[in-house]
C-alpha cells in the first residue's frame, strides 16, 4: 500500500482513503493517548478529536511522507488539551499488559505496575508524553520529537528530567530501600 496516495486521495476528499489511514492508525494513537490521560474514555475522546482535527485540516499538510508524525502530533495535542481542562480531575490508571505472555510472577508484575504508575502519574503531562512515545511505545527519540513538534534536545531533556523524577518517586524520600554497608535495607 502506497500510504502517500492515500493521503493526497484523503486530502482531496476521498473518505475512503482517509478512512484506511484511520484503520492503520488507530490502534497506535489510542495506545499513546491512553499512556498519555492514563484513563480509557479520555483517550478516545482524544483520538476523535485528533482524527476531526485531520480531516479537517488534511488539505494544509505539506508534506503527505510525514502524516504519521503530523498525526501523532495532533494526538499529543488532544490529550494535552484535555489534561488541560481537566487538571483537577482524579485518574484512575488500568494498564494494558505491553508483553502478551502472562509473566509467572503475577504480585511481582503488579508491584511494578503500581511503581511505574506512580512514577508516571507525578510526571507533568509534557514529561509524560516523551516517556510514552519513547518507551512505552517504542518510537526513537527523533520520532517522538516530530511527533510533539519539538527539538530533539528538547525531547532529550524532557526525556532525561522525567526519568530523574520517576527514579526519585520510586526510591522514595531520601532514599529509603537503598542498599547500604553489609548489604542490609536501611
Amino acid at each position: 500500500m502506497d500510504q502517500r496516495r492515500y493521503v493526497e486521495r484523503a486530502a482531496a476528499g476521498d473518505h475512503d482513503a482517509f478512512a484506511v489511514l484511520v484503520d492503520l492508525a488507530v490502534a497506535r494513537l489510542d495506545a499513546a493517548a491512553r499512556l498519555i490521560l492514563r484513563d480509557r474514555e479520555l483517550a478516545r475522546d482524544a483520538v476523535q478529536d485528533a482524527l476531526i482535527r485531520a480531516w479537517r485540516d488534511l488539505p494544509g499538510l505539506r508534506d503527505p511522507d510525514r502524516f504519521d508524525a503530523w498525526l501523532h502530533r495532533l494526538t499529543v495535542n488532544a490529550c494535552l488539551d484535555l489534561l488541560r481542562h481537566r487538571r483537577r480531575r482524579p485518574f484512575e490508571v488500568e494498564l494494558s499488559p505491553i508483553d502478551p505472555h502472562p509473566a509467572p510472577d503475577m504480585l511481582g508484575s503488579l508491584a511494578d505496575r503500581e511503581f511505574l504508575d506512580r512514577a508516571l502519574a507525578r510526571l507533568d503531562p509534557s514529561y509524560r508524553a516523551v516517556v510514552a512515545l519513547h518507551y512505552l511505545l517504542g518510537m526513537p527519540l527523533p520520532d517522538v520529537a516530530a511527533s510533539l513538534g519539538i527539538p530533539l534536545g528538547t525531547a532529550k531533556s524532557r526525556l532525561h528530567y522525567a526519568l530523574a523524577a520517576m527514579r526519585t518517586t520510586v526510591a522514595g524520600p531520601a532514599g529509603v530501600g537503598e542498599a547500604v554497608a553489609g548489604g542490609q535495607l536501611a
